[in-house]
């Protein structure tokens, strides 16, 4: 349910970069790729750059996204989501505050805010003109961010789903095989990292990904 002033977004196949694994092809050709294969969102999130390089690479991204109705979603760093362009940011439990979050990309950019469980979509059910969409997870193990809370599982992905005004997009060991669980779980999309970044073809990946979000999507004929 998005808020008054922000464009429909399409959240389905959701990719989130990652540096390390993108080494081999570089985060702009795999987003490119990605693309092509039917990513219907990218998050740049990146711990380790400093600002520069981040705003660089985002400004890159922002250009390379021209004219194909992906958005751009920034990862914490809200002091930039301006300088690159981005068309939202993406705040963590322990990240900015997602009032001040909103304050400060003004009421034309997306927002998204990452649960782990029910009791978090409840303290923030009344923003819910403030808030876009929730990235809930990690629903399965997952190895790319160390930091992670332990796995939600399918149902608790549900019980969040359920109780959240917001599309819920799943996160966190997420490739084809679990697109059918999250969706009947009650997600709107799915994030993915490790099932895109470092694949041989993320072309041919993200297209597996969209085909599998596609038929859950239609369910069976």
């Amino acid at each position: 349910m998005a808020g008054n002033h922000r464009p429909p977004a399409d959240w389905s196949v959701y990719l989130v970069t990652d540096n390390r694994l993108c080494a081999e092809f570089g985060v702009l050709a795999t987003v490119a790729a990605a693309v092509r294969g039917g990513a219907t969102a990218v998050q740049l999130r990146d711990h380790d750059c400093d600002d520069r390089d981040f705003t660089a690479l985002g400004r890159d991204l922002v250009t390379a996204l021209a004219g194909t109705g992906v958005p751009l979603i920034v990862n914490d760093r809200a002091h930039l989501v301006h300088p690159i362009g981005a068309d939202g940011l993406h705040v963590g439990q322990h990240d900015l505050d997602v009032t001040a979050a909103r304050a400060l990309i003004g009421p034309h950019r997306h927002l998204g805010l990452s649960i782990q469980r029910p009791d978090q979509v409840r303290r923030v059910r009344h923003l819910r003109t403030v808030i876009d969409y929730l990235g809930v997870g990690p629903v399965w193990t997952q190895s790319t961010k160390p930091d992670a809370a332990p796995p939600c599982g399918p149902d608790g992905l549900a019980r969040i789903a359920a109780r959240s005004p917001w599309p819920c997009v799943a996160i966190g060991g997420v490739g084809a095989a679990q697109i059918p669980m999250a969706r009947a779980s009650g997600a709107h999309g799915v994030a993915v990292v490790s099932a895109v970044c470092g694949q041989p073809d993320p072309e041919a990946a993200t297209r597996e990904l969209r085909a599998a979000w596609d038929r859950a999507t239609r369910g069976p004929r």
